[in-house]
């Protein structure tokens, strides 16, 4: 089906208290300036109360009030229509926000437990292996043991509204009606003989608890008494509020009884009425630490604030996507970006009920601005694809978000010649010798063991039942299953597979998958037994023995759609939060979706790559930057400079120690920072820092953005201190390096000496990033732009990268810059001042424009590699976009420090002399350079690669007829 709209470039707005909808919609203009034509929101759902981000979701049917109010979007997509401009909206489909008590589905979950009305939203164990919490929901969410904050009086009884809640600090849990009953009898007991027994108010007292001692309990299922329950709590409710309203006694002994309740402080006694209350409801509070072996709802990743939904359930998928497609059907949003698709139980089915909804629109309504008959709706997946993986075929999207682009883009200006080199190194200066796949391996089950224990026990008891129903089976212990399935998803190599629910056989490409595994697991474990990976292989592969009920065969196919739940978190948490951050020879390969091993792309790869997008997936998303990514994309492109002096770097890394090592720390016996944190120190401040000196609060600011990020770094690595165990000291004094070595009244000679050191790898590395910003809006697909990236960004993972974004500049220097009329002096002026961010801007603009304008020869036209000879041809790489009797030639730079002049910062003279272009044939004529003016010739289909970078470090030519 043709699409309804597609991009032709998006920019990513992140929405918040920082940037509301209002700011967005003044945005709207310089935006469409720019050459962006949709804006792409982040997550506009109401979310937990100061969400730094939006992805902790508590209610998909409203917009987020810290972002701004349903008529401001209104006003926000209205203006971008104006502008014949798109909007993508976020969708967070596979989790909710928890820990704010105005998420109403989670919190009657909590007050009505399995007889919720919401309870099948969620993935609750309410029959999980711990005895003690049968029908109950743990929530690990207490700062200490559960008995020593019940009698430190953390917990406290509250009435509020005609309900009674429990508080802890901002949270707040709702008791089940039900126990009530034990508040109020308390308080009727408090009355003593202020009331008389025929006393009206304390009759509706008496009435109140016999109404509610009579609700069915939480465990009822059917869903009649699950109706009255809901209606009669409500009237309750009610009557008690008004009851205290008339009755200043009863009100009086309610909260003398709320007193006994909440205890006395060195009293332990007193606390057992709370304790007694609180044992009836629905969940059990907890100690945070006991969540990875006990927690019996499924989470996203290892997030206890973040639960799991089950959108595969209609309902779920209604109310998640109810507000989404109101917005669709009255033309304010053109495109979706769909949060972690491999969260899903059946990701396929998802994106076809999302396009079958699509399609129900626009039949059903005709609002301006809805989609003709025949089309399908733009979306794209927050999907990790593999280097050898492919997306799946038939899900019903247009691609991803754009990891792959963004770490096939950033390959490309590493140095492939230097990987053993780097690798050496790295292992000299750290004594980290170990391959990444092995640190790969072993941080997969560092997450299983530690943060995501819970996840694996219950899908070792899944696959304990399936083996005690066969005899060739049933003699596995539960231990050796959990043992064996630990290794088969610690070596699993791709986030997951996609078995579908009903399917009978597995395809070959996830078979595959499963085998590699298997066979991976079975040589790192020779003392396993072969038997329990043929048996886990088995049920993995849909091979069922002979003989079983179709009760046992359910229960293997639930087991393997559970499996694919598992692994695409454990290597997003391993690979990701913990392997980035133990192994890095070269930090910029350490990206989302990257693996490091592989050191570099080359150009033929690269062209390869590019024409197989244009084939399968033209309209996917081309990423540089985004809000996930580890480090900027102009951070990542000056450590790939790295590569291109290994031994300069090692002797830089050398001096810097000694220089540095009167600021360590001896903890235990172990230096601190360890050598490993010292060298992402080192290569995290060539990406980072400024191009400008700076002084002050300036240099305050970068110091503190520096330690934010090691300590960061420092817990996600969980070697010497971690999230779920802090090693304080240990981190006190990583910082106190950090702040010493940057601290200009305790230098050593450091500062100046790496400041020498980092002026070419600037320099180098600003070539570096325009090279890649006009790359990707020449490739195939659709270039995504993260906000403020027109400029020099040198941010770091996130909180860093969600600074505000000063707009009013870039408006104002955007406006600046088309002001001029003299494209000559323009183009020297930004040459010469590149340190300013402008002629990234410039190069943003003018490509992007030019890719709007040209639309159909970026969308339809094809893709040829150029291939470039002489000399310098491992230092040029360009390309050729070509439609019918339009072409556009994009040519830049790569590997270019040996080629610079540092003292002139350009060129070293005749650096591209003898170096050449061979254009296709049929090209042949004029070629007008859009961003600098200059007309060339080409002789022969040759173009001169001295001609084409005369006068700027990256080119783009139009063909003149």
């Amino acid at each position: 089906m043709k699409p309804f709209r597609i991009p032709i470039a998006t920019y990513r707005l992140q929405f918040s208290t920082n940037l509301r909808l209002a700011d967005a919609r003044a945005l709207v203009g310089y935006l469409h300036d720019l050459g962006i034509t949709d804006a792409y929101a982040s997550p506009l759902f109401r979310a937990r109360e100061e969400s730094a981000h939006g992805y902790d979701v508590i209610d998909h049917g409203s917009i987020d009030p810290e972002s701004g109010s349903e008529e401001e979007f209104r006003r926000f997509a209205e203006e971008l229509g104006r502008k014949q401009m798109g909007l993508l909206m976020d969708v967070v489909p596979n989790h909710m926000g928890i820990d704010d008590a105005n998420n109403r589905l989670w919190q009657d979950v909590l007050e009505n437990g399995p007889s919720s009305p919401y309870a099948h939203f969620f993935d609750i164990d309410w029959d999980p292996p711990k005895e003690e919490l049968k029908q109950q929901v743990l929530l690990p969410f207490l700062g200490d043991q559960y008995g020593k904050v019940l009698e430190n009086q953390e917990l406290a009884l509250v009435y509020d509204a005609g309900r009674f809640f429990v508080d802890y600090y901002h949270r707040r849990f709702p008791i089940n009606p039900r126990s009530w009953t034990r508040v109020l009898e308390l308080a009727r007991e408090c009355l003593a003989d202020r009331l008389e027994a025929e006393d009206p108010h304390r009759m509706e007292l008496e009435s109140i608890l016999i109404s509610l001692g009579n609700l069915p309990p939480p465990s009822e299922r059917d869903p009649e008494k699950i109706h009255q329950r809901q209606v009669e709590r409500e009237v309750d409710s009610r009557r008690l509020s008004a009851l205290l309203e008339a009755s200043p006694p009863i009100a009086e002994a309610l909260q003398q009884a709320i007193g006994e309740f909440n205890g006395r402080r060195g009293d332990p006694p007193s606390f057992d009425r709370l304790e007694a209350l609180l044992d009836e409801q629905a969940y059990r509070l907890c100690y945070w630490r006991v969540a990875a072996d006990e927690i019996n709802y499924r989470r996203f990743f290892d997030v206890n604030e973040l639960a799991a939904i089950r959108v595969d359930d209609p309902d779920v998928f209604r109310l998640v996507h109810e507000l989404v497609f109101r917005f669709i059907a009255r033309g304010w949003v053109t495109g979706l970006r769909i949060d972690h698709p491999d969260g899903l139980l059946d990701p396929k089915h998802y994106f076809a009920d999302l396009q079958a909804e699509f399609r129900r629109i626009g039949r059903d309504s005709t609002p301006p601005g809805s989609a003709p008959a025949g089309t399908c709706l733009y979306v794209v997946a927050e999907k990790i694809v593999g280097h050898d993986e492919v997306l799946p075929a038939d899900w019903d999207v247009h691609g991803t978000t754009g990891y792959h682009y963004l770490n096939l883009a950033n390959g490309l200006f590493v140095d492939r010649a230097a990987a053993s080199v780097m690798r050496a190194l790295y292992g000299r200066f750290t004594g980290n010798a170990v391959r990444f796949r092995d640190v790969a391996y072993e941080s997969k089950k560092t997450i299983l063991e530690v943060s995501m224990s819970s996840e694996l026990h219950v899908l070792a008891r899944r696959l304990d039942r399936i083996s005690e129903a066969h005899r060739w089976s049933r003699d596995f212990t539960l231990s050796s299953l959990r043992k064996v399935l630990a290794e088969v998803i610690a070596c699993f190599p791709v986030y997951r597979t996609y078995i579908r629910p009903g399917d009978q056989q597995v395809g070959d490409e996830d078979r595959r998958r499963i085998l590699a595994a298997l066979r991976l697991a079975k040589r790192r474990n020779p003392a396993l037994s072969s038997s329990l990976f043929h048996f886990l292989g088995s049920v993995l592969l849909l091979e069922d023995p002979d003989g079983i009920s179709d009760l046992q065969r359910q229960l293997r196919r639930e087991f393997v759609l559970r499996f694919q739940q598992i692994t695409g978190p454990v290597t997003a948490k391993g690979i990701e939060d913990t392997a980035f951050y133990r192994d890095y020879p070269l930090l910029s390969l350490a990206e989302v979706g990257g693996e490091p091993e592989i050191f570099g792309v080359s150009p033929e790869q690269f062209h390869r790559r590019n024409a197989d997008r244009l084939e399968h997936w033209p309209h996917t998303m081309l990423a540089s930057s985004t809000h996930d990514t580890k480090r900027s994309e102009d951070a990542r492109a000056r450590i790939n400079v790295l590569s291109e002096c290994p031994q300069q770097w090692e002797q830089a890394i050398e001096r810097w120690r000694e220089m540095n090592s009167r600021h360590k720390r001896e903890i235990d016996g172990a230096d601190a920072p360890d050598a490993n944190e010292e060298y992402l120190l080192y290569q995290t401040l060539v990406g980072t820092w400024p191009l400008e000196p700076i002084s002050g609060a300036d240099r305050e600011q970068y110091t503190a953005r520096i330690v934010q990020f090691m300590a960061k770094a420092l817990k996600e690595a969980k070697l010497n201190t971690s999230w779920m165990d802090p090693h304080e000291e240990h981190e006190k004094a990583v910082e106190h390096f950090v702040r010493s070595i940057l601290d200009p009244a305790a230098d050593s000679g450091f500062l100046a000496d790496f400041e020498a050191c980092h002026a070419p790898l600037a320099l180098a590395g600003m070539h570096n990033a325009l090279a890649q910003v006009l790359l990707k809006t020449c490739a195939p697909g659709v270039p995504d732009f993260y906000q403020g990236t027109e400029l020099w960004d040198f941010s770091l993972v996130d909180p860093d990268n969600r600074r505000p974004v000063d707009f009013h500049r870039r408006k104002r220097l955007l406006a600046e810059i088309k002001a001029v009329r003299q494209r000559p002096a323009l183009v020297a002026e930004l040459v010469n001042n590149w340190r300013d961010g402008r002629i990234k801007l410039f190069v943003t603009w003018q490509a992007l424009n030019f890719r709007r304008d040209h639309r159909e020869l970026f969308e339809q036209g094809e893709y040829l590699g150029v291939p470039v000879e002489g000399p310098r041809e491992q230092h040029l790489f360009a390309l050729v976009r070509r439609h019918r009797n339009r072409a556009a030639l994009a040519v830049v730079p790569r590997l270019t420090l040996a080629l610079l002049s540092h003292d002139q910062e350009r060129w070293e003279p005749g650096v591209w002399d003898q170096t050449s272009l061979r254009l296709p044939p049929g090209l042949p004529g004029q070629w007008h350079n859009i961003l600098t003016g200059e007309v060339l010739s080409s002789t022969d289909q040759v173009l001169a690669a001295s001609e084409a970078l005369r006068s700027f470090p990256v080119a783009l030519f139009q063909l003149v007829h």
